[in-house]
């Protein structure tokens, strides 16, 4: 019984690193997981599927000559027909527009989607319209958080408890030290575009200087906006407090260098860099958007603010910068939170919950009651996995 997940790759990021710790772990569990990546020829996604492969699953590849590719639909058809997996899950937008309807025509038993992330184009009405018709096809949709739920309901018409929620999972670390910095060191940690909110947060923190002169901030990252930040931070006169530090690994030991870690994201589907700062004893300052506000309790782990506005998030870095212990105390209760309600097994095990209840439903004769009954499934199953 083949499992086929499907995805357009072009380097690691945020789907991409959860897939390289699921999926090899469904394979230890005994699932036959195969993946198959859509592709033109990027770099990273070569270097995504050694990865992959390096943790036991196969990897076969289509390449894309466009976004809109007439021959890749027969190629993943024909790829459909051949191996003829009895789970289809697919990943992002391209693996659900070409393998949803490749996966119906092809007569697949169980059509799975996975949505991710918050993207601008999702808010245009052709697009909108287009996503739910293929998202029709598809027997389940799963979102990482229910805050992305919320935002598919609203922008694009889902039925917000129609999604299963599996939120992404984090292995916990040895216990981190805690922050012994002379100075109050704010750490920003994310690709360089501009639904990252980076305009935003360089323009609160010159603000934080004014009551914090010694303040320091950290922005970990590269992407499109780099030189456009840099000549802002310029600009600001922040170029003695604001370090640019390219592309961080481990991001673990840069985390640890700091006092908090700042999310400041107009649009997050889960937040992978809170759970990551909140796992290494930090506490998080996001924006109270998407899949952060489902990690982050406001005044126990972190604090949350509105999202785009520079005031707020200014007044949350002071508070955390004149009040080193009590940004201690909430690490503290980070890393607990974080470990409790956001296990890497935890995030395997809702995989395979829906696996089986799918499996059951389709291959065992209860298809009318299974669908009938999905929507009062996915409420039970959420509130029993409730991260608040």
């Amino acid at each position: 019984m083949i499992v086929l997940h499907v995805q357009k790759v072009s380097g690691i990021s945020g789907s991409e690193a959860h897939l390289l710790q699921l999926l090899p772990d469904l394979k230890r569990r005994g699932w036959d997981i195969r993946f198959l990546m859509l592709h033109e020829h990027e770099a990273g996604a070569w270097e995504f599927a050694r990865e992959l492969e390096a943790g036991g699953v196969p990897v076969d590849d289509v390449s894309m000559r466009t976004d809109v590719d007439p021959s890749t639909f027969f190629k993943v058809l024909t790829y459909l027909l051949e191996t003829r997996p009895t789970i289809l899950h697919t990943h992002l937008v391209h693996a659900d527009a070409y393998l949803q309807t490749a996966g119906l025509l092809a007569g697949i038993p169980i059509r799975l989607s996975t949505k991710h992330g918050f993207n601008e184009f999702r808010e245009g009405r052709v697009f909108a319209l287009g996503d739910r018709t293929i998202g029709a096809l598809a027997h389940r949709q799963i979102a990482i958080s229910r805050g992305l739920a919320r935002y598919l309901a609203m922008t694009e018409g889902f039925s917000e408890p129609d999604f299963e929620i599996v939120h992404y999972g984090i292995q916990a670390g040895n216990e981190p030290q805690p922050y012994t910095g002379d100075v109050p060191r704010f750490l920003c940690i994310g690709r360089l575009i501009p639904i990252k909110g980076h305009v935003v947060l360089l323009r609160a923190f010159r603000k934080v200087l004014n009551e914090v002169p010694n303040a320091t901030l950290e922005i970990a990252g590269r992407g499109v906006l780099e030189h456009g930040l840099k000549d802002l931070a310029r600009e600001l006169d922040l170029q003695d407090s604001v370090k640019f530090l390219g592309h961080v690994t481990p991001v673990q030991s840069a985390i640890e260098q700091s006092l908090a870690v700042v999310v400041p994201s107009l649009g997050e589907g889960f937040g992978m860099v809170a759970l990551e700062a909140m796992e290494r004893a930090r506490p998080v300052i996001a924006a109270a958007i998407g899949g952060l506000e489902d990690i982050v309790r406001e005044g126990e782990t972190g604090l949350l603010v509105p999202p785009g506005e520079s005031d707020p998030l200014a007044q949350a870095m002071i508070t955390l910068a004149k009040d080193p212990a009590r940004a201690a105390a909430m690490g503290v209760a980070a890393r607990a939170r974080a470990i409790e309600r956001f296990p890497e097994d935890r995030c395997t095990e809702r995989t395979e919950e829906v696996y089986r209840y799918w499996l059951d439903a389709r291959l065992n004769g209860r298809v009318r009651g299974a669908l009938d009954s999905a929507a009062t499934a996915s409420s039970a199953s959420t509130q029993s996995h409730d991260t608040r």
